[in-house]
């Protein structure tokens, strides 16, 4: 038996307590945890809520289409949904929309017919223009102008749309119908 130590201490004697053992392993400190980093997280394909599913209707709550109705077709690669109207009924084109900005209605109508393969991030890609001398001349703005490629797929994807939409009664009239709402709507416990 290990002999009692005392300790002499401000208040009178007390016992120490018996010396520690080394033990055989002790964790290094140098080993470094990673740290968090958000752009790990960038390249993970984003969440989209269930109901934003191809085929569902979805109303826009900002942008210059606040308050129109229009479908889903696809989850983009970046997480943004492209939706179109269709353009020929409440004129929404081929657009790409953060899912942040919808809400999902409970109407859905099957978009398997409608073939949006081809569209992507990359179709929307702006072409980057340095007309710096141009920008500081003073001219009147460039009207944006629709390229012939962006309206041949548009003639694409509503054609097919518009079948579908033809095809389910009162359904045309719904998305050309705007939604908005009145001074005693309450929207939390409205069912969409």
């Amino acid at each position: 038996m290990a002999p009692q130590l005392k300790v002499n201490g401000v208040t009178g004697p007390k016992k120490a307590a018996a010396p520690v053992a080394p033990g055989k392993y002790y964790p290094a400190d140098d080993v470094k945890a990673p740290l968090q980093n958000r752009k790990a997280k960038r390249n993970a394909a984003p969440k989209v809520r269930a109901s934003i599913a191809p085929g569902s209707v979805l109303i826009l709550l900002a942008g210059r289409f606040r308050g129109k109705r229009v479908v889903a077709l696809k989850v983009l690669e970046s997480g943004l949904v492209l939706v179109s109207g269709p353009y020929k009924v409440n004129g929404v084109p081929l657009r790409r929309v953060s899912p942040a900005y919808v809400i999902a209605t409970s109407t859905s109508v099957d978009v398997a017919s409608v073939d949006v393969s081809s569209i992507n991030d990359a179709y929307f890609a702006r072409v980057k223009s340095s007309d710096e001398e141009e920008f500081f001349a003073g001219d009147a703005p460039k009207s944006a102008v629709v390229s012939d490629q962006r309206k041949a797929d548009q003639k694409k994807v509503d054609a097919a749309l518009l079948k579908v939409v033809d095809a389910t009664p009162m359904l045309k009239a719904y998305l050309g119908a705007r939604f908005s709402l009145k001074n005693n709507d309450k929207p939390h416990s409205m069912i969409f």
